[in-house]
């Protein structure tokens, strides 16, 4: 499946543009560890979680594992959206990876990995506490360890706070009492995602204030640990397009040149990945390029490359999947803790496996809550995606196909309606969410279409436009395109962009032995509209 990625910054004349990638990878943070570059995000309750990205010249990039492979708890073997594991830190120290990893209901998680691509360690707690989120450790010179955090106002009340505390350098455990180190009350009424470094004798972090759609990059600098902290804006909006700009961390090249990585919230399509270029005044970082005179910089649209003699252009985030394995590609994860009795990789050598799933949970069955959704994060605004698939019926109801899945989504299913094939088109809303992890939500589906089809073996294909409309077509047996309904809307998750889904479910949550056989999927540059 070699063809053209439907994105890519690297613009092929030794500049680069923003985003540099075009994906919602939320809240990042980078390491550099020789010549290879590291990143993790958030994942929030989608699992394998906390993805991990490597580069060789911070443009091009791919997906080559994740921290967690289960969350520890079993509230998340049914989706919890906006819950589970937020804005992590990804630190290299004694020649161990580490990945501080902040649960808001439950409390701050570690762990380890000797190599990035290999295996890490179960999440470990390291402090309870409900409303600590966005950890960062320091091994300081002195042999002596801490962590900057901030807080959760969804579970605690507090937006404007950031403190550190001391840990045991071996296990990481917290071992003192936090102590405030900067009060944003009046300057940053919201602050979070601490970054924490030292640099020349100098404590700073780095940190989002001012909220994600439309705030600014502050650091702070001390030369104790504990403050008090000096403050400065180093990077905003300015006279740019790029709303924010939020939550990063920077990287020093072996030159000692600079790069910063920080998300830009779009909506549907969630926190995208921007690469400004840095410079060190006076120990203060600075950010970006100065536009518009007042002596803060801004994002860059455009810069050169980092490393022009060395691009990695053979790095990309793999979209496609034959489904030839014999386990799932790294680009799929589960609205939750995966289970096993949800798919099969061995049924066929050509096809992945989904059966039918009902939600034991609930009286009803919609995408937003089904565990057992197969998702992926968009790479680009605008694409196409095609679904070869054949479905097994046990019942009525039973039913599986492609879509979006977020807070306004829509998909199109192959289905069985009196025995007849049906192609179904459906369209979701979440009428109240459950941001705070306390409550369910609620949701409500309509069928938008339905046509009846000749067979239960069908390719769908779904239009992504501009990173918020969405529309399907399936190929009859006979060979001719049909597209189905209209435009329909598309919204962001919960803290998250929308994903692309795949599915094997029963629509009346009847229990069921059928399931589709998944052939085959591939995104696109999309097709004259």
């Amino acid at each position: 499946m070699n063809h053209a990625p439907v994105y890519t910054a690297d613009l092929g004349t030794g500049e680069y543009r923003n985003p540099i990638l075009y994906a919602d990878y939320s809240d990042p943070d980078i390491i550099r560890v020789g010549g290879d570059f590291y990143m993790i995000a958030s994942s929030f309750t989608c699992v394998p979680g906390v993805p991990v990205l490597h580069s060789v010249d911070l443009v091009h990039w791919e997906l080559i594992n994740y921290c967690v492979r289960r969350l520890p708890f079993d509230r998340y073997d049914s989706p919890a959206h906006g819950c589970g594991t937020w804005a992590p830190s990804l630190r290299y120290h004694n020649e161990c990876f580490y990945a501080f990893i902040p649960m808001p209901d439950e409390g701050i998680f570690v762990t380890t990995a000797s190599d990035p691509a290999g295996a890490w360690t179960p999440l470990r707690c390291i402090k309870e506490a409900r409303g600590w989120i966005d950890p960062c450790p320091l091994w300081d010179d002195d042999g002596r360890a801490y962590m900057a955090f901030a807080y959760a106002n969804s579970r605690c009340g507090i937006k404007h706070r950031l403190s550190m505390v001391e840990m045991d350098p071996v296990t990481c455990d917290v071992t003192g009492d936090p102590v405030l180190v900067f009060d944003g009350t009046l300057s940053a009424p919201t602050v979070e995602g601490p970054k924490l470094y030292k640099r020349n004798g100098w404590y700073y972090i780095f940190a989002p204030a001012g909220g994600v759609t439309n705030g600014w990059q502050i650091a702070l600098r001390s030369r104790s640990v504990y403050g008090p902290y000096e403050a400065r804006i180093v990077l905003h909006q300015g006279n740019t397009a790029v709303n924010g700009p939020h939550q990063g961390g920077y990287v020093a090249l072996e030159d000692e040149r600079c790069f910063f990585l920080h998300f830009q919230d779009v909506g549907p399509m969630g926190r995208i990945v921007h690469l400004q270029p840095m410079c060190w005044q006076n120990d203060w970082p600075f950010i970006g390029v100065e536009q518009n005179g007042d002596g803060i910089g801004e994002p860059v649209s455009l810069w050169r490359l980092p490393f022009p003699e060395n691009a990695g252009e053979g790095l990309e985030i793999v979209q496609d999947d034959d489904f030839s394995g014999d386990r799932l590609g790294l680009q799929w994860q589960f609205q939750c803790n995966p289970n096993p009795e949800w798919y099969d990789c061995k049924a066929r050598p050509d096809a992945l496996r989904l059966f039918m799933a009902h939600n034991p949970d609930r009286a009803d069955n919609p995408l937003w809550f089904a565990g057992n959704a197969l998702t992926q994060i968009p790479q680009a605004p605008d694409f196409d995606v095609t679904l070869d698939m054949s479905l097994c019926p046990s019942v009525e109801g039973d039913m599986a196909g492609l879509g979006v899945v977020g807070h306004q989504y829509a998909y199109l299913a192959l289905a069985t309606r009196s025995g007849v094939p049906v192609a179904r088109l459906v369209q979701g809303q979440v009428i109240r969410d459950a941001m705070t992890g306390m409550k369910p939500g609620t949701v409500e589906e309509r069928e938008v279409a339905c046509a009846p089809l000749e067979s239960h073996r069908i390719q769908l294909r779904m239009k992504v436009r501009a990173g918020n409309r969405v529309r399907f077509v399936y190929r009859s047996q006979s060979g001719e395109c049909v597209e189905i309904g209209e435009w329909l809307p598309v919204a962001e998750g919960t803290w998250t962009g929308f994903k692309v889904a795949v599915f094997a479910m029963n629509h009346m949550n009847s229990c069921s032995d059928g399931y589709a056989d998944m052939e085959g999927i591939r995104f696109t540059v999309p097709d004259a509209d």
